[in-house]
């Protein structure tokens, strides 16, 4: 009787493991991307760096994303432009809005999980 409990509790967790493991493996990452806001997308992407804090935040409803490198805009996820608009919020930068960040892609979309505005590069000497 004990073994059989045993034996159950190893197939469940080997269960519950690998439930999660797809999420971990479809987790990407990207570093150093201009976020934008959906309405300007179109618009700011030939020089995204120019694109301002002020009018990311008065777009704020349209939602947010990035511009990855090969230029191709991905939306985040409600939850995504919620983290996003906080950041925006809370930073002085006036442009240059480029953040890391890693989640799942599906489609066009991205599943936010963890975001963070990227350090500035040092200006040129």
């Amino acid at each position: 009787m004990k073994a059989n409990r045993v034996w159950m509790a190893l197939v469940l967790g080997l269960v519950v493991g690998l439930a999660w493991a797809p999420a971990a493996v479809l987790a990407e990452s990207w570093t150093n991307v201009s976020v934008v806001d959906v309405n300007c997308s179109a618009k700011v992407a030939a020089n995204p760096d120019a694109h301002t804090r002020d009018c990311a935040l008065q777009c704020a409803k349209s939602g947010y994303g990035i511009l990855a490198a090969d230029g191709k805009y991905l939306k985040f996820d409600a939850d995504g432009s919620a983290q996003a608009l906080g950041l925006l919020k809370g930073s002085d930068r006036k442009d240059h809005l480029r953040v890391n960040l890693t989640g799942t892609l599906a489609g066009e979309t991205i599943t936010v999980q963890t975001i963070e505005m990227a350090p500035l590069a040092p200006a040129p000497k």
